[in-house]
């Protein structure tokens, strides 16, 4: 569909002025990471096509034509600064946490709540393409039964899963269906927050800790270590869902704070540093983690 152009004066032309030099004047101001040269805008919409399975910038681009200027549709994606897009991991805690909430407000709406926690667990999955489940399944063959770095290392490459990764995540997945379900209120929210805080996790192993396979693997090139300017703009966004929660849910990061430092202690000790299957096992432990602790908390409220 041919998107009718529109002369210099009309609004729209001012408007998308308008929206431009906010951006630019946010920039320079610090209030938007600035990561490299080019079009940063564009590493949302990279994050968007590799942490989801929802259309990425360049699908988005095709379907609302080239004479969009709300896309930075004349760059093309480069995958090669997806590392440096993990920043916006929280963000897209946003959008899968609040589309799991939408369907479990609406299923909960006809089935029993065990029924709607399952289908909302479901859409989740469907949205990741179960990237972070499959990280979390890998670690738990990996280190299960490896014995050495070099033998660990070479499970997790295994695209095969194993009995620990089937016990693990089969486990992680009825915990999760447990706490849910008897969770007395607020599930909506309460899993906005958890997308969303969870994925603070995989920043801070990566900024804490080194890439495990160095020189052995062809994804050491591409490891990227985020700068505390912007590990902080990622907090702030994952933290800004405990808001629609009562305050007391905002101890619930220190279990999942604690969780992350431990398990980056042991994935240190173990193969001294971390892999991709180590950040989305960290993302599934502290997603769990803190849906424990929002429910343990719920007694207080």
């Amino acid at each position: 569909m041919k998107i009718p152009s529109f002369p210099r004066s009309s609004v729209g032309t001012q408007l998308a002025t308008l929206r431009r030099r906010v951006w630019q004047r946010w920039s320079v101001a610090g209030c938007i990471p600035t990561l490299g040269p080019g079009n940063d805008k564009m590493l949302f919409f990279l994050a968007l096509s590799f942490y989801t399975r929802l259309p990425g910038m360049a699908e988005v681009s095709q379907a609302v034509g080239n004479r969009c200027d709300r896309l930075p549709h004349h760059q093309a994606l480069d995958y090669k600064r997806l590392p440096q897009a993990a920043i916006y991991l929280p963000l897209i805690g946003w959008l899968v946490g609040g589309i799991c909430a939408l369907v479990f407000y609406l299923a909960d709406l006809v089935w029993p709540q065990a029924t709607a926690v399952i289908l909302a667990l479901i859409a989740g999955i469907l949205l990741t393409g179960a990237l972070h489940e499959d990280g979390f399944a890998d670690v738990c063959d990996g280190f299960g039964g490896g014995m050495n770095k070099q033998r660990i290392l070479e499970i997790m490459k295994d695209s095969h899963i194993g009995v620990y990764g089937f016990i693990g995540l089969l486990l992680m997945l009825l915990l999760k269906i447990s706490v849910l379900t008897e969770m007395p209120a607020a599930i909506p929210l309460v899993l906005l927050a958890g997308h969303s805080i969870s994925r603070l996790s995989p920043l801070l192993l990566m900024q804490r800790y080194a890439y495990a396979r160095g020189n052995d693997s062809k994804a050491s090139g591409a490891v990227y270590q985020p700068s505390f300017r912007e590990l902080a703009f990622a907090a702030v966004i994952a933290l800004l869902p405990l808001a629609l929660l009562p305050a007391l849910c905002a101890v619930a990061i220190i279990p999942v704070l604690v969780a992350t430092q431990l398990l980056g202690h042991y994935f240190y000790r173990r193969i001294d540093g971390y892999t991709g299957d180590c950040l989305g096992a960290s993302q599934q432990v502290a997603e769990t983690i803190f849906y424990l602790s929002v429910s343990a908390l719920w007694i207080f409220i």
